[in-house]
């Protein structure tokens, strides 16, 4: 992945020394941040001035992954810095090879349709998915279970 850049923010990869950072996002965003350490080589973040305003992950099992994580900073959103790391990770996803994304909300149901994801059911969601501790712990049985569809190369 190479350095993307909008006015005064850098999109990167994530590295470990982030994590502290990445955490607080989450948190302050309310999302979960249980299995965050273990994925984070296949996340990105978004940095203004040295600090960390945005963040998107991916989980890989297999030939799918989880996307989660997604957080901007208050002081950045609305400004289209949250699209910009969505369609980052998706690209990520399709040059990894991924067939399928699944994600799990409370409160952007409404959100990432824009992207190409669908509502599912959780027993349509691959077992590995279904293992992972956002599907077993990190987020409620209510929370909307989506999916997208990777063009396959």
């Amino acid at each position: 992945m190479s350095a993307t850049t909008m006015p005064g923010i850098v999109i990167r990869p994530a590295v470990i020394e982030d994590l502290p950072a990445v955490e607080r996002l989450l948190i302050s965003s309310d999302l979960p941040i249980a299995g965050v350490a273990g994925s984070l080589c296949a996340f990105v973040v978004a940095e203004s001035d040295e600090r960390i305003v945005g963040v998107v992950g991916l989980e890989v099992c297999c030939a799918h992954a989880l996307l989660r994580s997604t957080a901007v900073d208050p002081e950045f959103r609305d400004r289209g810095l949250g699209r910009l790391l969505v369609e980052r990770i998706i690209a990520e996803a399709e040059a990894r090879g991924i067939r399928a994304l699944y994600l799990l909300t409370t409160t952007a149901e409404r959100y990432f349709p824009s992207f190409g994801f669908v509502t599912t059911t959780r027993d349509a969601v691959p077992e590995p998915i279904r293992e992972t501790t956002e599907f077993t712990s990190a987020c409620p049985s209510s929370a909307t279970v989506m999916c997208l569809a990777l063009p396959t190369h």
